[in-house]
């Protein structure tokens, strides 16, 4: 992350947005001093990214710690031992720092190792395709000789487990709806957003990007590649029909519906107003038009 992207963050409006790391503010808890309450300069860039690894460095420490204490009980043969995480955390990327709110890789792609005695592929096999977390769960009854459930969505990749075979979906469907409304589709090198609310980001309502040459997700191509837009759209509206379909009987309305038709995601409900006046105090005032106008009923 250059002094050139940090500037232009300086710019930029929205919840943990580089002004306020705390969400609406730039608040800081004694009780947890590596996390910043705003990035204006490298040095304080430097400081943010450091308190973050060290939390990675602490975990990782006693994931170690877990692990040494199961090899010395001489019980690692016995143990199916799977290391996964709940999200990612944007640092930067879609201007949002220590925050997953997007449906984007950062926040959306997470660890997935598995460590299964006996399972017959080589011990450090790495498969690059595309799978959801929902996976693991018929994966696991693939292993273990049992019995997929009827509404499962998953798909098993027990045979990468077994032979290192390439068992990845041909596209992924990704979704926020806490912070932002956004379904975004991973397919080939590329990622597609579709913003339905913005969480007070003014994103564009269509996004795309490289990911193989843009990891970071700096560079929108949605206007120079609107064949890739209607490719990853396409992806996007089948999926919703093949899903709204197997749910007819339980829930016949997208829950992202719900959430746009309840006033937006919760943490983006009710809170316009006031970061409007935030606004105005860190001269970023030329957003609030545009933040009105997209968002009438934060104001009745």
């Amino acid at each position: 992350l250059t002094e050139e992207v940090l500037a232009e963050h300086q710019k930029t409006v929205g919840p943990h947005c580089a002004h306020e790391i705390s969400m609406y503010c730039d608040d800081t808890n004694p009780k947890n001093p590596r996390q910043l309450g705003k990035i204006p300069d490298m040095a304080a860039l430097r400081k943010h990214f450091d308190g973050y690894d060290c939390g990675i460095a602490y975990m990782d420490t006693h994931i170690g710690q877990l692990l040494d204490a199961l090899e010395k009980k001489g019980v690692m043969d016995e143990l199916v031992i799977i290391v996964t995480a709940d999200h990612g955390e944007n640092q930067g990327e879609l201007g949002i720092y220590a925050e997953h709110g997007t449906a984007d890789h950062i926040t959306c792609n997470i660890p997935m190792i598995i460590r299964w005695p006996g399972s017959g592929a080589q011990g450090g096999t790495e498969e690059k395709g595309l799978h959801y977390n929902l996976d693991l769960g018929p994966t696991m009854m693939d292993m273990l000789d049992g019995e997929m459930g009827k509404t499962w969505d998953g798909q098993s990749y027990a045979q990468t487990l077994k032979t290192g075979e390439d068992t990845g979906r041909d596209s992924l469907v990704i979704s926020q709806c806490a912070h932002v409304c956004q379904r975004s589709v991973r397919f080939g090198s590329w990622l597609y957003m579709r913003t339905y609310h913005d969480g007070f980001h003014l994103f564009d309502r269509e996004m795309l990007f490289n990911l193989e040459e843009d990891p970071h997700e700096q560079n929108n191509l949605a206007k120079s590649r609107p064949e890739l837009c209607h490719q990853g759209a396409h992806i996007l509206m089948d999926w919703h029909d093949d899903m709204m379909a197997t749910q007819i009987d339980y829930y016949p309305t997208d829950p992202m519906r719900i959430v746009i038709a309840e006033g937006g995601p919760a943490l983006a409900n009710g809170q316009l107003a006031e970061y409007c006046e935030t606004l105005e105090k860190t001269d970023r005032g030329w957003a609030i038009e545009e933040l009105k106008k997209r968002h009438p009923r934060e104001f009745i």
